[in-house]
Order: structure tokens, then C-alpha cells, then sequence
């Protein structure tokens, strides 16, 4: 096994997952790329992620490894770069996490395969696999809100157990969501480092049980790091009255693809991205009533985030 690497950066705070643009012809726009991570870190953002939200299940091979050089290099003197790597075999996910780690990236994060369901025995040598071959942290996702199914609270102790805390980390999506956060809590006896993963519908409860850090989309940034910053003064009061309104606007979001949908179209209008393109197909599109919607409580959303500033 390799020998633990300290990073420059601690794997904690707001690290936003970012959407992937695309030109026209659905190629990679590494321009509105370079403007969406720099704005990000602008806003506060203490990392970014390359995950779900980044499409990375629609990219070929060589267009994530193109993406998380990007990505890294972006992020490098800023804050935190977190790759995705999982894949449906650990050939491939190894692969991914030799890249990264080579491109500089301060962590990975894999799912499961998702085209097969497979027993606790070969999902632990997949994350061992992972484990043995690079020295950065491997960060556990549960995807199962949207793809797989769900892992057991013992086997991710377990995993825990075996690499230690700084090596392996946790990002649970698995419903009930607080309940299950707090069990791999105290399976792992407090030492699990975990990141709220729900887009910060969840995230007032996950941070009263004990999270490190969470993995928002980007397009909410600007309510996700006061609510954030709010959180760790203990003002609750502000806290809540930012998450109302945000709770509500991800609760439109239902599946993958709508959060790719409602992204998009936010950051567009917050002047980042120039086009809504998604690589279809797609299981989700936005009608112009859920835009409207959309719109209202990003509003509302905003006056919020104004109102708890001043």
C-alpha cells in the first residue's frame, strides 16, 4: 500500500461539484469551464469536485481524464480538487485514479459500478483496489438517491478500519439520509470524515451530526457558503432562514438529470454558462412551468441570502 500523502489543502468547508459546459457541437467548452471554477472560488468555494453533476457517466475515458487535468490545474493555488473515478470495472476505475492523482488532485471519489449489483466481497477489493494504488484519499460515494443501491454502515466501517480516516472518507446519499449518517458516525466512533451530499437540502441536519464538509451543485454557491459560514458561528437563525427557500428550490430536483436541467439554467443566469446543452439522452427536461418555478425561488433565494448579509 502506498504511503499516505499530506495535501496541501484540508478535504473540509463548501467544495461545489461543477457542471461540464459544452460548445454547440457537445464538445467540452474548456473556456466557460476556466470561468465557471475561477468563479467559484470567488464566491468562497474551499474546493471543487469533478462527480454526477459534472456528467461524467457521458464522457468518454480520455474526456475525463482531459477534464480532471483541466480541473485540477484550475484549482491548484485555490483550494481542493476532488476527481470522480468510479467506473463499472476496477480496471478502469484504477486507472482513473492513477490519473488523478498524477494530475494533482487532492482526493478521488468513486461509485460503485451501477450496471451490476455486486456483493460486499467484491465491492470491498474495488475500493481496495482503489486504495492500494494511490497514496491521495478515497472518498466513498453512496449514489444510490439516484444510481446502485445502497452500502451497509458496516461495510464502510469496515473499510474505514482497515485504511484509516485520512485515507478513506465518505459522501452518503442513501435515504434515510440524517439517521444513517449519524449510524456510520457511530460505527466508525466518530473518526469518519463525511460530506453532506443532498445539494444542501439536508444540510442544517447533516451539520448537527457531525459532517466535515458538503458537495453542493455550483449554481448555488452564493446561498451555500453563507449558510455554510452561518452553520459554523452557531447562528442558527440565519442559517434557516437561507435553507427555507434553498430546500425548496432542490426540491424540484428529483433525478440526475433534473439537477443537470435547473444547473444549467441558473448558471446561465448568473452570466456563467452561455447554453443549457446536456449530452442526451435525457431522463428530465424543463418545461417552462418548472422554469418559472425555478426562477421564483432562486429569487426568493437571492433576497434571502441578501437580507441575512445586511
Amino acid at each position: 500500500m502506498p504511503e499516505t500523502s499530506l495535501n496541501s489543502h484540508s478535504l473540509v468547508g463548501v467544495l461545489p461539484v461543477f457542471q461540464t459546459p459544452y460548445r454547440a457541437d457537445e464538445s467540452i467548452d474548456f473556456e466557460t469551464l476556466a470561468r465557471e471554477i475561477e468563479w467559484l472560488f470567488e464566491k468562497g468555494a474551499d474546493g471543487i469536485v469533478m462527480a454526477m453533476v459534472s456528467e461524467v457517466l457521458r464522457l468518454s475515458s480520455e474526456e475525463r481524464d482531459h477534464l480532471a487535468k483541466q480541473a485540477c490545474h484550475l484549482a491548484e493555488g485555490k483550494g481542493v480538487s476532488v476527481i470522480s473515478v468510479g467506473a463499472e470495472s476496477s480496471h478502469t476505475a484504477e486507472r482513473h485514479a492513477r490519473h488523478a492523482e498524477a494530475c494533482g488532485a487532492d482526493a478521488v471519489m468513486a461509485i460503485p459500478p451501477v450496471s451490476i449489483g455486486v456483493d460486499e466481497s467484491e465491492l470491498s477489493n474495488y475500493y481496495r483496489r482503489l486504495l492500494e494504488v494511490i497514496s491521495i484519499p478515497v472518498i466513498v460515494q453512496d449514489a444510490s438517491g439516484y444510481v446502485g443501491r445502497p452500502m451497509s454502515i458496516s461495510f464502510q466501517a469496515r473499510l474505514l478500519d482497515e485504511f484509516g480516516p485520512e485515507r478513506v472518507m465518505f459522501k452518503p446519499e442513501a435515504s434515510p439520509i440524517g439517521p444513517r449518517l449519524s449510524a456510520l458516525r457511530e460505527a466508525t466512533d466518530g473518526r469518519a470524515c463525511v460530506f453532506e451530499g443532498t445539494g444542501g437540502i439536508a444540510l442544517i441536519d447533516s451539520f448537527q451530526r457531525g459532517i466535515t464538509g458538503t458537495m453542493p451543485g455550483a449554481d448555488l454557491i452564493t446561498a451555500i457558503v453563507p449558510l455554510w459560514q452561518a452553520l459554523q458561528r452557531g447562528d442558527m437563525e440565519i442559517a434557516a432562514s437561507i435553507h427555507e427557500p434553498l430546500a425548496a428550490l432542490i426540491s424540484l430536483q428529483t433525478s440526475l438529470d433534473g439537477f443537470l436541467a435547473v444547473e444549467k439554467h441558473l448558471l446561465i443566469r448568473q452570466g456563467i454558462f452561455r447554453n443549457e446543452i446536456i449530452r442526451g439522452p435525457r431522463g428530465f427536461v424543463l418545461d417552462e412551468e418548472t422554469r418559472s418555478e425555478v426562477d421564483r425561488l432562486f429569487d426568493r433565494l437571492a433576497d434571502a441570502v441578501s437580507n441575512a448579509e445586511n
